[in-house]
């Protein structure tokens, strides 16, 4: 069961039907996805009423833009229901007339009730196209939606007055791929329109179905108003037949699952909103929202395949002036700028139920958005004592939420702030953390916390590491910590923990786990991510469920003896036993700085059936052995140390212990490595 306002959702999948009318689909081309996001927590507001503000670039390099429930640009007028209005300017210098309004844009079909709200807009040349729909006066119903027509830049419109073009709550909710100043962009003779059944976003309290997918249709540009002429998506081509139709974009996702007030709760994610191509990318991107966050997805192509890549998430109500998400979210292309990375979120905040900060966004508002693309160069920063995440290196920092709508104080050196991810939600899992368009190796994270209460603060249980590949993030495996992470309010207020793990080479890092208190938040107040000389898990205490730091080679039986009393400190060791010969060993790499001398050191206990000298700790680089030292059986565990300096252009040395079996049973137990 849904509380609270208003807003929207909808889905992801991907079609197969096989009986098409059209050639199948195109290859996808070759593209780079997006690597990075940075997206204001707030927009610039200009001198208009209204929401929504679906628009288009047209050929004359005006924008035009439609709004639902007020006065459009000329403030000095009447409310209508639906408006639109010619912008002129730039982001932050914005003026605008309105044009049209009421019934000079469009008629309702469903009767009392109802009233109309524009959901799409699209430009061919100078030609102006507006999808309108009936929506109920709760928001919980879409019957049916019909499409406009201007040629004199949105002053008259067109349409057929004897019926709706879509009705029966199937593609009522309509809205275009923005192509460009007068759709130059656009890579074929089509108009190419996205389409929701049901409703245009979270129906809140279930009364009708809420929309999880997202279909498609195209279109040539000379027939828009011909709904004949209309294909719909099939999965592998198109079809006249709207019941043909296959999604292009399916998601289940449900978030906000609970919240401690009154809030609107359990939320889908796939609502009315916009795609735009990005010419320097090649992507299209797809922006829709919940009550709490805008929902990104990505696509080489209009059809897909469609890949989720960020929800930036404002928390529950109360917004504040410095923070506010919003509905109806849409990236004008005319305000692309020509990096291609830099461009405007347009989202709007309803006065009526969203928010409690007032009407400062219920008009045509733009927030930047800075989206880079990835990099598929591998990793080449070498060890150091450099902070990885400072902000000249490119780093975006994430988070689930924040409470002050800034991540500055992550990388800001200081470690005497905190920053709180409180959002009303009872959340399963906190994160912070940072992402780079290109990949990084790292090994070392210190946390330092911030403000801790009995509402939160802290994580329940023990932090762990993930790490993003291939935009998806997974757990690293042999994960310490120390000072040892006690998992509830005693870790205490600007504390640092050091998580150390096997290097990964990444293009994101994120400290997550469940947050603790009554009200179920964390705090942070700075994050740094290293790359250094180090063993990770030497003393075999690491968690986590990816691979493991020691690897091992040989014929003999190996693993970790987990709290039986055999450890040299701590509860865990490593082993190795057989009957057999050949030598085996557990080995890890180990980053190093050329020209600089190391010491390592480990702590071995060898059975009786060890003969002298045969056992073997030390160091290689490849093959070649720089430094080690022997042993043979012993009757508890003994020292080892051997000191290298590290050949020129060398980046990595190899530790290893192990010994030649002599085909006796014969075992060591290995604990306690390390290097200085």
């Amino acid at each position: 069961m849904k509380r609270g306002a208003l807003l929207a959702v909808l889905p992801l999948v991907f079609g197969t039907a096989t009986l098409l009318t059209q050639p199948s689909i195109p290859k996808t081309p070759p593209t780079t996805p997006i690597g990075t996001v940075q997206v204001e927590s707030k927009g610039t507001p200009s001198k208009s009423d209204g929401d929504l503000w679906p628009s288009c670039w047209a050929g004359n390099d005006k924008l035009y833009a439609a709004n639902g429930d007020g006065k459009g640009f000329s403030t000095d007028g009447a409310f209508a229901d639906v408006a639109v209005s010619e912008i002129t300017g730039t982001p932050g210098n914005l003026s605008g007339a309105t044009t049209s309004k009421g019934d000079q844009v469009g008629q309702i079909w469903s009767g009392a009730g109802y009233n109309r709200k524009p959901t799409g807009m699209v430009c061919v040349g100078d030609t102006l196209y507006l999808a309108v729909q009936d929506l109920a006066l709760d928001f919980n119903d879409v019957p049916a939606a019909t499409i406009l027509k201007s040629t004199d830049h949105g002053r008259t419109w067109t349409w057929d007055k004897s019926k709706p073009m879509f009705s029966g709550h199937v593609f009522t909710t309509i809205w275009f791929a923005d192509f460009g100043r007068g759709g130059a962009s656009a890579p074929d003779g089509y108009v190419y329109a996205y389409g929701l059944d049901g409703n245009w976003r979270d129906s809140f309290d279930d009364t009708v179905a809420d929309p999880q997918s997202v279909f498609l249709a195209r279109v040539p540009k000379a027939d828009v108003q011909n709904r004949s002429a209309w294909k719909f998506y099939t999965g592998s081509g198109w079809s006249p037949k709207l019941a043909d139709r296959k999604p292009v974009l399916t998601d289940t996702r449900r978030l906000y699952a609970q919240t401690y007030g009154t809030n609107a709760s359990n939320l889908s994610v796939i609502s009315q909103g916009g795609v735009t191509y990005l010419p320097a990318q090649k992507r299209y991107v797809y922006t829709s929202w919940t009550e709490y966050t805008f929902e990104f997805y990505e696509s080489p192509t209009p059809w897909g395949p469609w890949k989720h890549f960020l929800s930036k998430d404002f928390g529950g109500y109360p917004w504040s002036t410095s923070k506010y998400g919003g509905y109806g979210v849409t990236i004008p292309s005319k305000f692309v700028q020509p990096d291609g990375k830099t461009m405007y979120i347009q989202a709007n905040v309803c006065p009526c139920g969203g928010g409690g900060i007032g009407t400062s966004v219920y008009n045509f508002n733009l927030r930047k958005l800075v989206l880079t693309p990835a990099s598929n160069a591998p990793a080449a920063n070498l060890p150091g004592a450099d902070n990885l995440a400072a902000p000249a290196t490119g780093a975006v920092a994430i988070s689930k939420s924040t409470q002050s709508g800034s991540l500055a104080l992550l990388n800001d050196g200081l470690k005497t702030g905190s920053e709180s991810d409180f959002d009303d939600e009872v959340k399963g899992a906190s994160w912070w953390g940072y992402e780079w368009p290109a990949r990084h190796k790292v090994n070392n994270v210190e946390f330092t916390s911030g403000a801790v209460s009995a509402e939160g603060g802290y994580f329940t249980g023990r932090p762990r590491v993930q790490v993003r590949r291939d935009g998806q993030w997974v757990e690293v495996g042999s994960q310490t910590v120390s000072p040892a992470y006690p998992g509830d309010a005693s870790a205490g207020a600007n504390t640092t923990y050091t998580i150390t793990v096997p290097t990964q080479e990444t293009d994101g890092v994120r400290v997550i786990g469940l947050p603790g208190g009554t009200r179920s938040y964390t705090t942070v107040s700075e994050l740094a991510v290293r790359y250094v000389s180090q063993l990770a898990d030497g003393g075999f205490e690491g968690t986590g469920g990816g691979k493991p730091a020691w690897l091992f080679e040989g014929t003999a039986a190996n693993g970790v003896d987990r709290g039986l009393g055999f450890a040299h400190s701590g509860a865990n060791n490593g082993w190795i036993r057989c009957t057999c010969t050949g030598f085996s060993d557990l080995y890890q790499s180990v980053p190093v700085v050329p020209g600089a001398t190391y010491t390592f050191g480990s702590w071995i206990n060898a059975s009786a059936n060890l003969p002298a000298d045969v056992g073997r700790f030390g160091v290689r680089n490849g093959g070649t052995v720089l430094a080690s030292t022997t042993f043979g059986a012993g009757t508890g565990y003994v020292h080892h140390e051997v000191t290298v300096q590290v050949p020129p252009n060398v980046h990595e040395l190899t530790v290893y212990a192990g010994f030649n079996a002599p085909n006796k049973d014969t075992w060591i137990q290995l604990d306690d490595f390390t290097v200085s």
